[in-house]
Order: structure tokens, then C-alpha cells, then sequence
């Protein structure tokens, strides 16, 4: 484990939308829709799908209100479709949706209606975008922020978030374990992770000291060979007494494989079907920070990111700084022993990581208030380095990868909206991918 000390529309290119440096990678960037996005809280998985059958690339992202849309790319005749509205959002923040692909073809949309219920959107057609959409109510189990993916037999996984105090009225509000459902039918019949294992949750505690009862998901991955990886922080009242995200604590790593749904460490400890605190301190722990806003920031922040270098993980994570500077970024990296973290840049939001090859990752990140996406590039899940800014007319909230993506669509750049209140939509929708002229 380590310690870290905190010192005191019609889709056209958008201008300027190339970025290369010699020896480097160049993109192309397109504004797929202009002045649609909202503000939406986080997305821990991808916001779209490549789908090799159709020839094209469906992307989702929230508009007003945090209502759901689609379009797609068409990849013969190099054209984005117009928006395509499929679910109501209920002017929420955290109700964005997420996206996937069921091994029938119909794509998949699920929204976690804020501490209420969980809900899926079905496409009409398979390999398409087009139509009404068919609404699905899975479960009222008081869900936010699902994290969806699909293995490779076709069964979807859905993590979320529960808000048991929404459910019983008793439970400390800062008591926010996870749990998931279960589909082997492409969606039409779910079970719980509580039907299929017993567990009353999947990651989670109920009675820690300092009240950080609550998992907040950084990212969830799926890799090739179907295990998942998973870094997430914790949140609660702290000493102070029961209340939401007041604080964030630790840096936390687990890997879960579908095929038994049983939780690991980085060292192989199975942990079985449900991580508790006790788990999480002795096996998971990666990084300890103090229980402080450095600068008023929730810190670590809600966004990590996770990777893998042969086998090995590799998280990202940022916090506030004490002394009133520019937020301080972390690379943790696990040794085959243990983790080791430092410091490898300042000002950062890291916002996603892609593989480049079997040694390298490139990392997508953005600095408050500013357009542009600026890349980095990380070796051997130890080595940080600059690469190139990515251009964009506007500050950007959310960077994707899109799942299997093909290029020019590899990554969804969503704008940053003007406000908070997602009754105003001024963000653009960008996609960004690598040019192969």
C-alpha cells in the first residue's frame, strides 16, 4: 500500500480539428452535434459501440434535461446521422446514459434514475440507431451510475450504485454499497447479484469508524480475456457524523471475473463473491490519503482510471492541493508486490486511458475552464510523458473510448455545458479519432 502526503445537426470537422507532432499520433476531431450537451455527473464505462456488421459507430450522450440521444457514423459514406432522442432523463444530473451492444444486435441504454430505479432503453432494430425506442424497467433497487458491459458469451452485466436509506428510510444516507444485475437473454430477464449469490451487496461496509460507508466507481473495465477491472475511492460523513459525500478517502483495486463472480486482489487473493471493509483495508488498499478538502476538493476525485501492462494494473487518480495550487495527479503501479505512487503531473483531470500496444497506454485529459484535450502517454504502467493537445472550440467534460472502436470514431469528447443546471444544454459533442491519411 502507499501513503500519499498532501502538501500543506450535420456533423462537420470542427476548425482547427487536426493535432500531430512528428513521430506522434495525428486526429481528426468532428463536431457531431453543436450546442446539445448537458452537464452530466460521471460515466465509468464507454458512451458507444463500433459495430463491425453494421459498418458504423453508435455514440450516446446527454442533451437538456439529461435526456438520452444517439447518433451514428457511418463508416462507407463517412456521414454522422442527426440526434436521435430515446429516453427522458428527468432533469438530473447523474440519469446520463450509458450504452452497449446485446449479442442480438439491438443496442442497449441504461439510465439510473437518481437513488430511484434502474432502466433500460432498447433499440428497435438490431444494428441501429433509428425508431422508438422500447423502455424496460429492470429494477426499483434506488440505482445510480450503471456501469454495463457485455462478456463474451453474451451475458450483460450491470453495476450500479444503491442508495439503501431510498429503500428502508433507516439506514445512514452515507451507507452506498454496490451491486449488479444479470441478463442472459440480451436483456429481457434480470436477476440480482443478491438472488445469484446471496451477498446483500457486491463491494461495500456498513459500520466503518469514520462513516465512508459509500463506493464511488472510478472505472470498470473489461479487458479481452473478460476480467474486469475495477478502481474506485470511498465517500461518507467522516468523524463528524452520517452524511453524503462530505469526504473521499483511499485509492481501492479489485479485478472481478464474470465467469464465477468472484473479487481479486492485484497479488491473485480471491476474495469471493463480495468485497467488505475488512477486504478492502487489508487486500485492496493502493494509496492511504487523509481524511481533509485539500483546497475545498473532494479528494481522491470521483475519476479514476485503470489499466494493465503485462498482467500488471496501473491506476490513475488526482486530488486537491493543500496549498492552494493546481490539483495534483498520481500514478500508482503495482510492482508484482506491492504498489508504489508518485506524482506525475499537475492541473490535470485525467478523463480516460486506451492501449496503444502491449507496453503502452495514452491518457486523455483536460485542465478546468479550457478547451482541448491534451494526451499523454504512459510506459510500462511507470513512465509519463506529454504527447499532443487535441483541439476542441470548447472545454470538454467527458472523454470516451468507444468499445472496439474504429477510427475516425475512436473516442466521444461531450462538452462542458455553461451551468450546472442541465435545463441548459450549450456543450458540443465532438468525436475524436486518428487520421490515416
Amino acid at each position: 500500500m502507499s501513503a500519499v502526503l498532501l502538501l500543506p445537426l450535420v456533423a462537420v470537422p470542427s476548425a482547427n480539428a487536426t493535432a500531430d507532432v512528428q513521430g506522434k499520433a495525428k486526429f481528426t476531431v468532428t463536431t457531431t452535434a453543436t450546442n446539445v450537451a448537458a452537464r452530466s455527473d460521471r460515466r465509468p464505462v464507454a458512451g458507444g459501440v463500433y459495430d463491425k456488421k453494421a459498418g458504423k459507430t453508435f455514440i450516446s450522450w446527454a442533451g437538456q434535461y439529461e435526456d438520452s440521444y444517439v447518433q451514428a457514423y457511418d463508416h462507407r459514406k463517412s456521414t454522422w446521422s442527426t440526434p436521435n432522442r430515446v429516453a427522458d432523463g428527468d432533469s438530473d444530473a447523474h440519469n446520463y446514459p450509458t450504452m452497449v451492444q446485446a449479442r442480438d444486435g439491438h443496442l442497449l441504454i441504461f439510465r439510473g434514475m437518481h437513488n430511484i430505479e434502474l432502466r433500460m432503453s432498447r433499440s428497435p432494430q438490431p444494428n441501429s440507431v433509428d425508431g422508438v425506442w422500447e423502455e424496460t424497467l429492470i429494477s426499483k433497487n434506488a440505482a445510480t451510475y450503471p456501469m454495463p458491459f457485455v462478456t463474451r458469451d453474451g451475458t450483460i452485466y450491470v453495476f450500479y450504485r444503491e442508495t439503501t436509506r431510498d429503500l428502508d428510510g433507516t439506514t445512514p444516507t452515507d451507507t452506498r454499497p454496490m451491486l449488479y444485475v444479470v441478463s442472459k437473454d440480451n436483456g429481457k430477464t434480470w436477476k440480482t447479484s443478491t438472488e445469484l449469490t446471496g451477498d446483500r451487496f457486491a463491494i461495500g461496509s456498513t459500520a466503518r469508524a469514520d462513516n465512508m460507508n459509500e463506493i464511488y466507481i472510478g472505472q470498470l473495465r473489461q479487458e479481452d480475456n473478460g476480467r474486469v477491472r475495477i478502481v474506485y475511492t470511498l465517500a461518507g460523513g467522516g468523524p463528524e457524523g452520517n452524511k453524503h459525500d462530505r469526504y473521499h478517502r483511499n485509492i481501492y483495486y479489485t479485478w472481478f471475473d464474470p465467469q464465477n463472480r468472484h473479487f481479486y486482489s492485484a497479488s491473485g487473493k480471491d476474495l469471493g463473491t463480495q468485497i467488505d471493509d475488512a477486504d478492502q483495508e487489508k487486500h485492496l488498499k493502493v494509496a492511504e490519503t487523509p481524511l481533509t478538502l485539500p483546497n475545498n476538493v473532494k479528494s481522491p476525485d470521483y475519476i479514476q482510471q485503470v489499466g494493465t501492462t503485462l498482467g500488471q494494473p496501473f491506476l490513475l487518480w488526482f486530488m486537491g492541493d493543500e496549498a492552494g495550487g493546481p490539483l495534483r495527479n498520481y500514478l500508482s503501479t503495482w510492482n508484482g508486490r506491492s504498489w508504489e505512487t508518485k506524482e506525475v503531473a499537475r492541473g490535470l483531470r485525467t478523463r480516460e486511458v486506451e492501449k496503444v500496444d502491449l507496453f503502452t497506454w495514452r491518457v486523455y485529459a483536460t485542465e478546468d475552464g479550457k478547451p482541448n484535450v491534451n494526451t499523454y502517454l504512459v510506459r510500462l504502467g511507470r513512465f509519463w510523458s506529454p504527447e499532443i493537445v487535441i483541439p476542441t472550440a470548447k472545454p470538454v467534460q467527458r472523454v470516451e473510448i468507444v468499445e472496439n472502436f474504429r477510427d475516425p470514431a475512436r473516442a466521444i469528447f461531450s462538452g462542458a455545458s455553461s451551468n450546472r443546471d442541465v435545463a441548459i444544454a450549450d456543450g458540443d459533442i465532438y468525436v475524436a479519432g486518428i487520421s490515416r491519411r
